[in-house]
This record gives C-alpha cells, structure tokens and sequence, in this order.
C-alpha cells in the first residue's frame, strides 16, 4: 500500500534482499488471488489470464463481486473471507490444484494506533492482513507442497519495512506480515515452496485514496511482482516509490522517521484532529 513520498514510478523490481531460489513459471501456472475483485488483486487476475496461467481463482469475501468481464476472461470466482477459517479451508478443498498463492487482500482503518478514536482498529487491521495471510499460508501449503512446491506471493507495503505513523495499525499488520514471509519461506523450504515478500508503495486503488502525489497503475504492480515471482525472489519492490523509500531508509534513518512523522501532522490538519 501508500508509502510516504511521490514520483514517477517505472514498474521495475529490485533485486532481492536475500539470493534467488528456482521461481516458479506464470503460463500454465493454477493460482489463487485474495481480494481479487477489486484494485491491486484484480490486476493481479487479469496479468495471470494476460500472462497465460492455467486457471486463476479470484477470492472475494462476495463471488458475485467478481466483475462478470473477468469470469468471461476465465477467473472462477471463489467465496473466500481470509478471517473466516471455515472458509479458508473451504477454498484449499475446492481448489486444490494451486501451484501459486497470492495473499493480496488487506485492510487500512485509516485510524491512529495510540490516540485512537476506534481501539479496535488495529486488531481489524492485524487479523485481516497478518493472521488472515497467516491463515491462507497454513492451509494452502500441503495444497502447494502437494503440487511440486510452488510459491506463495505477499502483496505488502512501504510500511512494513519503515514504521508509517500516519497509518500506524496498518503498518504494524504489515511488518508482521513481512517477517511471516521469512518465517514461512524457512519452514516451507523443504517442499521446495518459495515465498516472495512484494514491498509496494502508492498505488492507484481505493486503499490509497488518502494518499496525495503519483500512484503507479495496479496492472504494473502485478507485473513486477509476477516477475519476481518467476525469479524466485525473496523480497521484491514493485515501484519507484517502495525504491525511493528504501534507498532514503538506508541513507539516512533518522530522517527519514521524521518525514514520516509530519505525515502525521499533515493528516491531523486534514481531519481537524
């Protein structure tokens, strides 16, 4: 999601913090997308059907929000609320042919973490973007291992490598989400599963509508992290901005906190708060 700073964006992918494995192939690949109806995930549906993928599964707490212009693409919609582990061990049943996972979906309250109007807020955000990533990872890795291996994909944040004050609940889901991902690429080793980190910054989505400056177009997301997909990369930026940001990060920390920061102030002005 939204990082701090804007600019022009190429698509282009950074090279992984951590060496290559094998990758895994997109044509002819059976993959499953969370939250793919809509933004980031739906163009991660349409570049799989774009890039040849085999059959792609388009998760969506409603099926029938899937548009009906991606089912006459070929997305089999599938009912799938990442929270709800019923469901989630109902989608692993149902498509049991998936050689490629992506735990795209996610949720922004848009609330403070401390000073917050709604304490619930942040346990929103952990259980859908943490526990929900967490919940698809478990199930779907016997789904995965069974099928040769395969890769798990991660669509997080600029904000789960640097804490965002101005999205604070939001940003602490995704840095447990990125260290998941090297937890679960340890453990899933063995049965040859890759699991790639995607750290994205401003996009073009409902999600970043908070966000002022260039937003990179979610069809040019999905191809980055397709890409890095099929380098077997472990951590991946997908923009100029993940780019930009990690590059001010290792430059100079401190700073780069306190830009931060005044994010805060400028969405408290905007809020009255």
């Amino acid at each position: 999601m939204s990082g701090p700073v804007g600019g022009p964006v190429s698509g282009s992918v950074s090279g992984p913090v951590s060496g290559p494995v094998s990758g895994q192939a997109i044509r002819g690949s059976v993959a499953l997308v969370t939250g793919g109806n809509r933004g980031i995930g739906r163009a991660f549906v349409e570049e799989l059907l774009a890039q040849g993928a085999a059959r792609v599964y388009a998760g969506a707490r409603d099926p029938a929000d899937v548009d009906t212009e991606l089912v006459a693409a070929g997305a089999v919609p599938v009912r799938l609320d990442i929270t709800d582990l019923d469901q989630v061990a109902e989608a692993a049943a149902t498509c049991a042919d998936v050689n490629l996972l992506i735990n795209n979906a996610g949720y922004f309250a848009g609330e403070r973490l401390v000073l917050t109007g709604d304490p619930q807020a942040a346990r929103r955000e952990m259980e859908v973007n943490f526990f929900g990533t967490l919940n698809m990872t478990r199930a779907f890795a016997p789904v995965l291992g069974g099928n040769g291996g395969g890769a798990i994909a991660n669509v997080l944040s600029v904000a789960a490598m640097t804490p965002a004050p101005f999205m604070g609940g939001y940003s602490t889901s995704k840095a447990a989400a990125l260290w998941l991902g090297t937890i679960a690429r340890a453990e899933l080793a063995a049965q040859n599963t890759q699991v790639t980190s995607l750290i994205v910054g401003s996009v073009d989505t409902r999600m970043a509508a908070h966000v002022d400056g260039a937003k990179e177009d979610p069809r040019e997301v999905a191809r980055a992290g397709l890409k890095a997909v099929a380098r077997g990369e472990s951590v991946a930026d997908t923009d100029w901005m993940a780019i930009d940001a990690r590059a001010r990060l290792a430059r100079d920390p401190g700073r780069y906190e306190r830009q931060l920061a005044r994010l805060l102030d400028v969405q408290n002005l905007r809020t009255g708060r």
